[in-house]
């Protein structure tokens, strides 16, 4: 019995040490961590057109479910969520973390594509989005597809 109390101690102590760092670290990140860490919980979902839901999403609904999850509400499709926020055209520089990246695909007139901008280095930006053949993944301005189709960003956080 006296050998069991001193285990119980270590497990309880150990146990309540882990979920207090997860609860801090959710308190001290930003709202841009919270939902490019929330539309990454998604990876690997597959593609669904018109879906929002974990059985399956396209790209604006990736991003029209992640951002409601926070009270955030966009229009459903990417032509219109490239119309919200605030229209940072195709400067770069200005890209931050939670910032919406667009696209004119597959010799498209118009907005077809959304990503949520998951990071940001130098002359390239990775972004998190549902894509046609591979579900929600992250891909980079580097990558020829989309360096070649990128048309915008837009800030939707403040």
């Amino acid at each position: 019995m006296k050998k069991i109390i001193p285990i119980l101690f270590c497990i309880v102590l150990f146990t309540s040490c882990k979920s207090t760092s997860k609860v801090a670290t959710k308190r001290n990140s930003t709202l841009a961590d919270q939902i490019t860490d929330a539309a990454i919980e998604n990876i690997g979902i597959r593609y669904k057109m018109a879906g929002t839901t974990k059985a399956g999403f396209d790209c604006s609904g990736l991003v029209y479910t992640t951002f409601a999850q926070f009270d955030i509400k966009l229009p459903r499709t990417s032509y219109n969520q490239a119309k919200t926020g605030v229209d940072l055209g195709k400067n770069t520089s200005k890209a931050q973390k939670g910032d919406l990246i667009f696209f004119k695909t597959n010799n498209s007139s118009r907005i077809n594509h959304v990503g949520i901008i998951t990071e940001t280095d130098n002359n390239e930006i990775k972004f998190i989005h549902s894509s046609t053949s591979r579900g929600v993944i992250i891909s980079s301005t580097k990558e020829s597809y989309y360096q070649n189709s990128f048309t915008q960003l837009n800030r939707i956080l403040e």
